[in-house]
C-alpha cells in the first residue's frame, strides 16, 4: 500500500466500530500504518504534502499531518499485537481504557486533507471562536479562524491529542458558532505498564 493512500483511508458511515489513536515514535508513523495495514487493521494516517528547497533542487515530500499519531479502527480486543508492532509506543486513552477519537473530527480532517486547498500541521489552540464553513469544497466543516502571513486558516483540532491542523480558507466563508470548548485530558495504555 503506498503511503499517500494510507491518507485517504478512512470511511465515514454512522453505526460503524470506533476509531482510537495509537501514539507512535518520531517518524514512525507511516511503518506503523503499513505494519498494521498487513496485520489487516483499517488504518488512517492523514499526509499533507510540502515542497522543500534543497540548493540545487525542490522536492514534493508527504509528512504526517498529525506526527507521532496513527489512527485505527477498532481492533482493542487484541491490543497486544497491535502494541508490538514496531514504532508504537501506547494508545491514548484514560482510566486504561483505549480513547475514543469523534468521527466527526475524522470526517473534518479527512475532508481537508482530501480537498485541494493548501494544508499544513498547526499548533493545537485552546480559546478563540469556532466557527463554521459555509460555502464551498469544506461547507459544514468546524474549526477556529486563525489569521497567519495576511490570510486567514481554519483550524481543525483533534481534541484528544493537543494536536490540529490548519488550512487556507476566506474568512467571508465561515460563520461564527461560539467558543471553543476545552479540551479533556488523556492518558496512555502501553504494553510494559
Amino acid at each position: 500500500m503506498d503511503t499517500a493512500e494510507l491518507g485517504m483511508k478512512i470511511q465515514s458511515v454512522t453505526g460503524t466500530p470506533n476509531w482510537h489513536a495509537l501514539f507512535t515514535r518520531h517518524q514512525h508513523e507511516k511503518s506503523v500504518a503499513i505494519a498494521l495495514s498487513y496485520k489487516k487493521y483499517e488504518v488512517f494516517l492523514p499526509l499533507y504534502r510540502s515542497v522543500r528547497q534543497w540548493q540545487d533542487r525542490a522536492k514534493q515530500l508527504w509528512f504526517p499531518l498529525f506526527p507521532c499519531y496513527v489512527f485505527i479502527r477498532e481492533g482493542m480486543d487484541r491490543q497486544l499485537q497491535i502494541l508490538t508492532t514496531p514504532g508504537i509506543i501506547h494508545i491514548v486513552g484514560w482510566s486504561g481504557r483505549p480513547a475514543i477519537v469523534p468521527q466527526a473530527q475524522l470526517d473534518a480532517v479527512r475532508r481537508i486533507t482530501e480537498s485541494c486547498l493548501a494544508v499544513e500541521s498547526h499548533p493545537y489552540l485552546q480559546s478563540g471562536d469556532r466557527v463554521r464553513v459555509k460555502t464551498g469544497p469544506l461547507v459544514g466543516v468546524e474549526g477556529i479562524l486563525v489569521s497567519k502571513k495576511g490570510g486567514d486558516r481554519l483550524v481543525v483540532s483533534m481534541e484528544m491529542l493537543g494536536r490540529s491542523a490548519a488550512v487556507e480558507i476566506d474568512d467571508s466563508n465561515v460563520e461564527r458558532i461560539g467558543p471553543f470548548p476545552e479540551p479533556k485530558s488523556f492518558h496512555r495504555i502501553s504494553a510494559f505498564g
